[in-house]
């Protein structure tokens, strides 16, 4: 129930934005009709659908109808699983022609709401498309259907020693179209740079069933204009990502990691710089995880780095990464880093443990990207995926946990515990507050505060997770009126009827 009437209006007001954006085109819902003509080229399984003449039951709809944090919702009668490019051509010229909106879906596992329907759009899943096309062990080149998932094409590529440009927490789930589609980052772009960069080409079908095969392998063409990047990050919203084109780096030879303890958080930056100079070419990952994220992390099962005794006095933690070429130069390398800080007359640090083994080094890793799920199983998590000056990470956090204070929200009952964590070497915070369910009250307070923080220091609202459907009313704190009004004027020559992930990215 509702404390007041005040946060009553407030959550109204917030289903309407989700559900109802003035300036989304009226579209048609899915008929019987519409089902019929899918089952003349789709087989009967790939159509899960209500209105089937063998009908599935809405509770075999949930997973598609709702993001894992349970936090969106939407209320799709079908969801179809084509296997083929040609396929999906033929399911948007349809659509297209019948103004009925679109929700491409990979794993789902996003964060702000841009997988799943805002109403009862279809859902287009691309969990049938998962074969790899082709790779070059020489180049690099990996092409593949867009459904693959993440791991999938890691444990694909390994025996030819190569390995994906990103990682991400969700790699067991997340496909690479949608890591694509929504430009995801991951723990290594500072050593393996954006999707931007590692995208040789896409095949996309558009919103009018027109395939547009740019699938090269080529690390360089010039000529005109570079069309696949306005696909990467455009969350669905210009067409449907089918197959990609990645080059691949070669995997290290050698890998290490260690985590270090600070005294203080104002010792990052000092610490990152220290890093950056004695391990140059091989630093691969540098990963801030605050003491209230460690000790969450550690309290739900995700690995164990430093003893209680190491961790006393400890504000947050530093887990780096290093991939070279040679164990032993490597190995040396971290030492003297170690023992540099360490033998400080002001030590940055206050211990460290560098990895002995394989399993320590999964151990060190999973404190980190054990992060996420220690969260959702503390509470219902309200997560800002952004980018800030790296010196302003902590004022971030104490700013929200301020904030948070003063509405008199900071207990049990409700906001338990605000954190932040992130991609020191980018920039990239993930300020998570963990609260005991999600209430009007809570967002009233946190938004749009922390866009209006982002703002002040000329942050982005969305580093990595996209705007989806979290973020639509938001986009002006990171961006120009004039910069917005290009986008929708992108969006109407590719989706000249709005039917493509309707009420995302753009209001």
């Amino acid at each position: 129930m509702f404390s007041s009437r005040a946060a009553a209006r407030q959550l109204v007001r917030h289903i309407k934005r989700w559900q109802h954006s003035s300036n989304q085109p009226t579209l048609n819902s899915v008929t019987s009709d519409d089902i019929a003509h899918f089952a003349q080229f789709l087989p009967q399984n790939s159509i899960l659908s209500t209105l089937s003449p063998i009908p599935v039951a809405p509770s075999e709809l949930e997973q598609y109808n709702t993001d894992w944090m349970g936090k969106y919702r939407g209320s799709s009668t079908t969801v179809l699983r084509p296997h083929t490019t040609d396929q999906i051509s033929k399911i948007m010229k349809w659509c297209n022609q019948r103004r009925i909106g679109v929700v491409p879906q990979g794993g789902n596992t996003g964060l702000v709401g841009g997988s799943v329907p805002t109403s009862n759009e279809l859902i287009l899943s691309l969990n049938n498309m998962s074969k790899v096309r082709s790779f070059d062990p020489v180049s690099g080149a990996l092409v593949a259907d867009a459904g693959c998932i993440l791991e999938a094409l890691t444990e694909y590529i390994t025996p030819h020693n190569h390995i994906m440009p990103l990682d991400l927490g969700a790699k067991g789930s997340c496909q690479i179209g949608g890591n694509i589609s929504t430009n995801a980052g991951g723990l290594r772009l500072l050593r393996y740079g954006s999707l931007h960069g590692s995208v040789l080409g896409l095949e996309v079908v558009l919103p009018d069933g027109t395939i547009l095969d740019n699938l090269s392998t080529l690390r360089k063409d010039n000529t005109g204009y570079d069309l696949k990047q306005l696909f990467i990050g455009a969350e669905g919203t210009l067409g449907v990502v089918t197959g990609v084109s990645i080059l691949t780096p070669a995997a290290p030879r050698a890998v290490n990691n260690m985590i270090l303890a600070l005294p203080t958080f104002e010792n990052v930056l000092p610490l990152f710089k220290l890093a950056r100079r004695h391990l140059s070419e091989i630093l691969s990952a540098f990963e801030l995880i605050d003491r209230t994220a460690y000790e969450l992390a550690v309290k739900h099962g995700q690995g164990k780095g430093l003893s209680d005794e190491e961790i006393e006095g400890a504000q947050c933690f530093v887990l780096l990464e290093t991939s070279g070429g040679k164990k032993e130069h490597d190995e040396e390398k971290l030492n003297i880093l170690l023992e540099t800080l360490l033998e400080s007359d002001s030590p940055l640090i206050n211990t460290g443990v560098l990895s002995q083994s394989p399993a320590q080094f999964s151990s060190l890793w999973k404190l980190r990207e054990g992060v996420t799920e220690a969260v959702s199983k503390e509470g219902k998590a309200y997560k800002y995926d952004i980018s800030i000056p790296l010196a302003s990470f902590k004022e971030v956090v104490d700013a929200t946990r301020e904030q948070l204070r003063r509405k008199g929200l900071l207990h049990e009952n409700a906001v338990k515990h605000v954190l932040g964590y992130g991609h020191v070497g980018d920039g990239n915070l993930h300020l998570n507050i963990v609260a005991a369910a999600y209430t009007p009250e809570i967002e009233a307070a946190l938004e749009p505060f922390v866009y209006e923080l982002v703002a002040s220091y000329k942050g982005s609202i969305s580093a990595e997770h996209g705007i989806g459907a979290m973020k639509t009313h938001a986009m002006h704190y990171s961006k120009s009126g004039v910069a917005i009004d290009l986008m929708k004027r992108i969006k109407h020559v590719f989706d000249p009827h709005g039917i493509m992930n309707p009420g995302k990215v753009l209001e």
